[in-house]
């Protein structure tokens, strides 16, 4: 279907009984999405907690189980970690964190402002905030929300009911109730412009390359 309607379909996978059925189902590219990825997590087969895989760990498993092609995503931040998952068989990488700082992003200073003093563990992955497992920065609402866990409503229903509140927190411009989504590589990245960070992007992965076929 979708190459009589020239639609490329792409559906994410969190371990490889996800990629295997998504390949089954005919799409025609595959996320990997591993554990250190911001943002809500893909799983839609089995416990989203006992599918947390390293991208190193999740993108070789998924390349030998499926001939669909496979994008790597999940704490990339760099040509080294663009390099390194395109040797471990994947044909693309995804990098969502890496431009949350950038100038054309649309994110909110205070954000970014998050973002720049976080480390790699200030994340956690948490459905307090939409009802989904999601990583992103830890901060107060997630804190007060986690007292009341089992009743959390699914998603979208908790993402409605707390739209307000981050809603007021964008302007008011506190970080402590907004949902901070970010990778635990998130601290590696730059106030930049994209476009300087496509370049630099570039240019960091064929030095990489070409290091490793000099060796």
């Amino acid at each position: 279907y979708s190459e009589r309607v020239h639609i490329v379909l792409i559906g994410t996978a969190t371990h490889v009984e996800e990629a295997v059925s998504l390949e089954a189902a005919g799409v025609d590219m595959i996320v990997a999405q591993g554990s250190e990825a911001g943002g809500h997590r893909g799983t839609f087969a089995g416990d989203p907690h006992s599918s947390l895989v390293g991208t190193l760990a999740l993108v070789p498993l998924i390349v030998d189980h499926v001939a669909t092609p496979v994008i790597a995503a999940g704490g990339i931040m760099d040509g080294r970690g663009i390099a390194a998952v395109m040797a471990l068989g994947a044909q693309a990488a995804q990098l969502g964190s890496a431009f949350l700082l950038c100038k054309e992003s649309g994110v909110h200073p205070a954000y970014q402002e998050a973002i720049c003093s976080s480390d790699e563990r200030s994340t956690v992955i948490t459905k307090t905030i939409s009802g989904k497992p999601a990583r992103g920065i830890r901060n107060e609402l997630i804190h007060r929300l986690e007292s009341c866990l089992a009743s959390i409503p699914a998603y979208p229903i908790m993402n409605e009911l707390t739209r307000s509140v981050r809603q007021a927190a964008a302007r008011n411009s506190d970080p402590q109730y907004m949902s901070l989504w970010a990778g635990q590589a998130a601290r590696m990245g730059e106030i930049t412009g994209a476009g300087d960070k496509m370049e630099q992007l570039v240019k960091q992965w064929r030095l990489v390359v070409n290091a490793m076929k000099m060796e």
